[in-house]
């Protein structure tokens, strides 16, 4: 196919389709860099000459492949490379994060009790219907959001872990103050799906991006299970590594 041929074949293709490829382009020659702030629609209206509607589709066409990422509140951004996020005997988000350079920090959503139905007492080790203390978190990296993890443990066990965790906004610290200085990884399940709404909202992410979610059950050096975790991470940011 010759050159001609190709320059024929661009402008057959729709103009959102044309300035989804350019912008790609200017990204790939870091015009655009990741991590960097997009264009608005208006610049970039300003820019083609075209409506918004069509600057709209092409900028979905980038978040569909993962180019770039739009986070409610802030704007659209380039996306910056998978995260590793590895799961060794001995995971600890904020470790890791910061092995790679990268600053965590995260954001407690919401606390309460529930009821342990079959799947959390098999998981936990107690029986159905016992009550069980849940902390929702929304964990960053730079400030990106990168996972929203569900932490379960046996009321009977840790009664204040409510009140530690506000304290040092660390489960492992807060475990810490409850006597289980140290823990382990005893299983991890991994899966896929498509985002909650709230899932959606807090992660800043597009309803049709995947998520890899794990299911953690952690344990005391007894083998004694002490916590329950469901995580939930954009599969565009994150890629989980199993370490021994």
């Amino acid at each position: 196919m010759t050159v001609q041929t190709v320059e024929k074949d661009q402008k057959r293709q729709p103009l959102w389709r044309q300035i989804a490829q350019t912008l790609e382009n200017d990204i790939h020659e870091r015009v655009l860099r990741p991590g960097d702030r997009m264009p608005t629609e208006w610049e970039l209206t300003t820019r083609f000459g075209v409506n918004r509607h069509t600057v709209r589709r092409a900028l979905a066409a980038l978040s569909d492949a993962g180019v770039i990422r739009a986070e409610q509140g802030r704007g659209t951004f380039v996306q910056e490379g998978l995260i590793d996020y590895h799961i060794t005997r001995r995971t600890r988000f904020s470790d890791t994060i910061r092995a790679q350079d990268r600053e965590p920090d995260g954001q407690l959503v919401e606390t309460n009790e529930i009821a342990a139905d079959q799947r959390i007492a098999r998981a936990l080790q107690i029986a159905p219907g016992s009550p069980v203390l849940r902390i929702l978190t929304l964990r960053r990296a730079d400030m990106l959001p990168v996972s929203l993890t569900t932490h379960m443990f046996p009321q009977q066990r840790f009664p204040d872990i409510f009140r530690t965790y506000h304290e040092t906004q660390s489960v492992t610290k807060a475990l810490a103050k409850a006597g289980v200085a140290d823990y382990t990884r005893g299983r991890t399940r991994v899966s896929a799906r498509l985002p909650s709404p709230e899932e959606v909202r807090l992660l800043a992410i597009p309803k049709s991006r995947p998520l890899l979610i794990t299911e953690a059950i952690n344990l005391d050096m007894d083998g004694t299970p002490i916590e329950f975790g469901i995580a939930a991470f954009p599969a565009d940011r994150m890629q989980l590594v199993f370490e021994p």
